[in-house]
């Protein structure tokens, strides 16, 4: 994830100096939602270019895996050199994990929402994406599950990235007048292939 987010940093400078924007906005889901953008934040040099980091499902304080991150710590050398660091990062406890979020899980000036769903079978426990603010600035973190906005949106971790309402969640967090301009809707992913 440390290679991952000095990526970004190249990528934003890019945007910056296409634009001439001062900051940008991030968009993530996942492992680009939480700990890879949260990297780039602490020790890459971001906080200072982002303006606000919206995260679907992310994985910001790790995932047991419902369960597995014992058996994915067992063999964790057939991971690395099949899958890389990345996978083993993101299991609760990990020493990317606890160095990330040492000292707090936020850095002043970013101003951070995740949204995360119930129905997530691989950020487990689902919760473990939210961030706490830091007592200097409680309105930095805005957590949001999904099913308290939409009940009737069953989106997992997948699917979330492309439920209509995640979406509109999105946008409302980019733009806070957006939320006038829509309703939930009822969203039933395609259930998974046997």
């Amino acid at each position: 994830m440390e290679d991952s987010a000095r990526e970004l940093a190249t990528y934003v400078e890019r945007v910056l100096r296409t634009t001439g924007a001062r900051k940008v906005d991030l968009v993530g889901h996942s492992q680009g939602a939480g700990p890879m953008p949260r990297q780039y934040l602490k020790f890459e040099g971001g906080a200072a270019k982002v303006h606000r980091l919206v995260g679907l499902a992310p994985d910001n304080h790790g995932t047991t895996l419902s369960g597995l991150d014992a058996a994915l710590k067992a063999v964790a050398p057939v991971t690395d050199a099949a899958l890389g660091p990345a996978p083993l990062q993101q299991v609760t406890g990990s020493p990317f994990q606890t160095a990330l979020n040492e000292g707090g899980d936020t850095v002043p000036g970013v101003k951070y929402t995740v949204l995360a769903t119930a129905y997530d079978k691989v950020v487990t426990p689902y919760t473990s994406g939210f961030l706490t603010a830091p007592p200097t600035d409680p309105g930095a973190v805005t957590n949001i599950t999904l099913q308290e906005v939409c009940p009737n949106d069953r989106s997992g971790h997948v699917d979330i990235s492309y439920s209509p309402n995640a979406v509109n969640l999105t946008l409302d967090a980019l733009d806070p007048t957006h939320r006038a301009t829509w309703n939930c809707t009822n969203f039933m992913p395609f259930p998974p292939l046997p």
